[in-house]
């Protein structure tokens, strides 16, 4: 079974210097039908103007995981980090008992990227941060683990029963995904298209997958997909 939630459909806020969808509802965006799905609770995809960018506020009790597009994002934080991150990069936050950041666009031009909110399986835990490079454009034709609740092929740890996956295809290619019995997955279109139990997904469409067990892509268009595992 599929549910699509297509790009239009997405909550839209443009306030200048940040333009933002919400897959999900956020902030002033609310759509009961769109809370969340499973422990996955954010997909926001935000275009941050240069030099501009979000100041220093806290987040507790979530995993926060940032993917960058294009462009660039300075990240500072309240455990003494900090650093610039793009394409290629992934940036993860158990915000736990809470931790405070800013982010910032240091470039000339926009930033691009999608920031994801995961619900942690515990609350009030010390919260830590982690950034690493994956070969998702080096290596293109497959999904790249990126973070998962056990570190699975050194993947970035997250306090949570789920995985995020992300890779870059070109047209013609086929990639499975196996769920087990009893879980779900959400894909997520960067940019391209993709055919998933016959419907077809475009960039920033994004859908629910429940009741399969093996789900096939098939790449329509030079593409860029996420992938989440959810109990």
């Amino acid at each position: 079974m599929i549910t699509v939630r297509k790009s239009s459909d997405r909550g839209h806020l443009d306030h200048g210097w940040l333009d933002a969808n919400h897959t999900f509802s956020f902030g002033q965006f609310v759509d009961p039908e769109w809370m969340g799905f499973r422990s996955l609770r954010v997909i926001n995809e935000d275009r941050i103007a240069a030099k501009k960018g979000f100041g220093e506020h806290g987040h507790r009790d979530m995993e926060i995981i940032t993917y960058p597009i294009s462009g660039a994002l300075r990240h500072r934080d309240s455990l003494g980090n900090e650093e610039d991150i793009e394409h290629g990069m992934i940036q993860r936050m158990s915000a736990g008992s809470g931790i405070r950041h800013s982010e910032f666009n240091p470039g000339d031009e926009k930033t691009h990227m999608l920031q994801i909110w995961i619900e942690p399986r515990e609350t009030g835990i010390e919260p830590t941060h982690e950034s690493r490079r994956f070969p998702i454009v080096n290596k293109p034709g497959r999904l790249h683990l990126l973070a998962s609740g056990d570190g699975e092929n050194g993947s970035m740890v997250i306090q949570q029963d789920a995985s995020l996956s992300a890779g870059v295809f070109g047209v013609g290619d086929v990639e499975q995904v196996s769920l087990e019995s009893g879980r779900h997955a959400w894909v997520q279109v960067v940019h391209g298209s993709v055919r998933v139990l016959g419907e077809l997904l475009s960039t920033g469409d994004g859908a629910a997958i429940s009741e399969e067990g093996l789900v096939e892509f098939e790449f329509e268009s030079p593409s860029e997909i996420l992938v989440f595992d959810l109990a």
